[in-house]
């Protein structure tokens, strides 16, 4: 289900998996039968989620995570030395090379390695049960997290504002402030398996009065739809702009996040949590800086991250 949604077809799902297409097909009919109704629609285009698609979607890809991280530990065998790997995790953020950079560095003779997913319950989760050594998230505001217990949490942001992406010919381009009302009658792009990020635009919606057009994606490959003017779609202040996009603040900063790191009380055998998360900082404080809508932003509103930085 994930390689179809991911690809866009059953034929690229199932080249991906290294399946024949009937036998996908057979797969997906049986799944579709045991869940009682229908999962993607299938168009001449290719094949796009129902709703009952999105939900299970939902469901599937932190099981798919927890799955891979499974086999990574195994593979790795009983005779690795514990204390020579470190395994991180994050949400999508252009923070997360840098500092998998600096901690390189740092521990020059340690096996360090990255997880990304779009789920940060899936990752604090993977914290908790030892797949992870540590995890930087995203927690949308009024959607707290599910932060397992025995979790410890160093705050990055306390109030991080996100952003808009529009085309450069979308009117609302030429200022530098956008209000949410500017865009009702615009088509609104939403990843659904980012936890908290449906709540939370509903609630700016709902604030602002309007009720706008949606279309359900990922924001990995939103960028050609945005550049053409198909839709708008919300974004980290640090998210680097492309060709044909404008990024922008949206007045009154009505969407926020909460960033922090989160790692387990007994620490990690390669790393303190100290270390982990100074790295994270330098790392985020660059890319922040480097952004010239959030440089802006943060000039303007004196923080949340120290001037200069």
């Amino acid at each position: 289900m994930c390689a179809i949604a991911d690809s866009g077809s059953v034929r690229k799902a199932a080249r991906q998996l290294g399946m024949t297409q009937p036998s996908l097909t057979t797969q997906l009919h049986r799944i579709e039968k045991a869940l009682g109704g229908q999962l993607f629609f299938r168009e001449p285009t290719g094949s796009r989620p129902t709703p009952l698609g999105h939900t299970v979607l939902c469901r599937a890809r932190p099981i798919v995570a927890e799955m891979r991280a499974l086999i990574d530990e195994v593979a790795a065998g009983p005779h690795r030395d514990r204390s020579a790997r470190l395994h991180i995790g994050s949400t999508n953020s252009p923070a997360v090379a840098g500092w998998l950079r600096r901690l390189r560095v740092r521990l020059p003779d340690t096996d360090t390695t990255i997880r990304t997913d779009v789920s940060a319950n899936a990752l604090l989760h993977m914290v908790a049960t030892g797949q992870l050594d540590a995890a930087f998230v995203h927690e949308v505001e009024g959607a707290p997290l599910r932060v397992p217990d025995g979790l410890v949490e160093h705050e990055l942001i306390a109030r991080e504002p996100q952003f808009i992406a529009v085309a450069d010919t979308h009117p609302a381009a030429a200022r530098t402030v956008i209000r949410v009302a500017d865009l009702a009658d615009d088509q609104w792009m939403v990843d659904p398996t980012v936890d908290g990020e449906w709540a939370g635009l509903r609630r700016i919606w709902a604030a602002a009065g309007i009720n706008p057009r949606v279309v359900h994606g990922d924001y990995l490959t939103t960028v050609d739809l945005v550049t053409a003017g198909e839709v708008v779609t919300p974004c980290q202040p640090t998210a680097r702009p492309r060709h044909g996009m404008a990024i922008r603040p949206l007045y009154g900063d009505p969407l926020a996040v909460r960033l922090l790191m989160a790692c387990r009380q007994d620490g990690t055998p390669a790393a303190t949590p100290d270390d982990l998360f100074a790295d994270l900082t330098a790392s985020y404080m660059e890319t922040a800086w480097a952004s010239e809508a959030y440089r802006t932003w943060l000039v303007q509103h004196n923080g949340p991250l120290p001037v200069g930085g």
